[in-house]
């Protein structure tokens, strides 16, 4: 009977070693796709962010045929900024909801919790 719970030990232990180093490569397969996918949309953000200032400069050139050169520019980088301060003012209000980051809710439940408990203990 020894000797089984022995064998028993013995196959747990290198079944559960067996499992870990699957997960392992699993995940080090997987966190490998991970950094190649993050590597790819950071390319694109790079040319994302090109692509627009390509087109800026293509709005203030279009511009540029009915207006002076530098109130072309001017336009253009007042309407940036005015879309810049109304993204930064939105991320601001949406940030603010969030801060502290506190779990409301669960806080309230827990007080709920202690409270059912105290009570429990009186009567």
């Amino acid at each position: 009977m020894g000797e089984l719970f022995s064998r028993l030990s013995e196959q747990t232990s290198r079944l559960v070693r067996s499992e870990i180093e699957l997960a392992k490569a699993e995940l080090s397969r997987k966190a490998k796709a991970g950094a190649i996918g993050a590597g790819l949309l950071a390319g694109a953000a790079l040319f994302g962010f090109f692509a627009f200032g390509v087109l800026i400069t293509t709005v203030i050139l279009a511009l540029s045929l009915v207006l002076d050169a530098w109130l072309a520019a001017l336009i253009v980088a007042v309407v940036l900024l005015v879309v810049a301060g109304v993204l930064a003012l939105l991320g601001k209000k949406s940030l603010d909801k969030g801060v502290p980051p506190k779990p409301e809710r669960t806080a309230e439940n827990v007080k709920q919790d202690v409270q059912a408990v105290k009570e429990g203990f009186r009567s």
